[in-house]
């Protein structure tokens, strides 16, 4: 198991992001959380198989139809044994 802290950039707000994002966390078995920062962005943090955590980066990297992302920053962090994906 691994766990990802990640920042999304770019039009992320305002589009179903974060509830996108945990249905694909659903989809994939990944847990942990996702949320909204006042500078625009999304954060999260995700943990899961490392195959698993992986699809979810990469889907980060395009998000749902209706975002555009600009950039993902993420960082290997501590693993601390989520059951599930929360929308925070």
């Amino acid at each position: 198991m691994i766990r990802k802290h990640v920042i999304v950039h770019g039009s992320v707000q305002g589009v179903g992001f974060r509830y996108w994002t945990r249905a694909e966390a659903a989809r994939l078995g990944v847990t942990g959380w996702v949320r909204n920062r006042l500078d625009g962005t999304v954060e999260a943090e995700v943990e899961g198989t490392e195959s698993d955590v992986a699809s979810l980066l990469d889907w980060l990297q395009h998000g749902p139809s209706s975002a555009v992302v600009s950039g993902v920053d993420s960082a290997d962090i501590d693993v601390r044994g989520d059951t599930e994906f929360a929308v925070l």
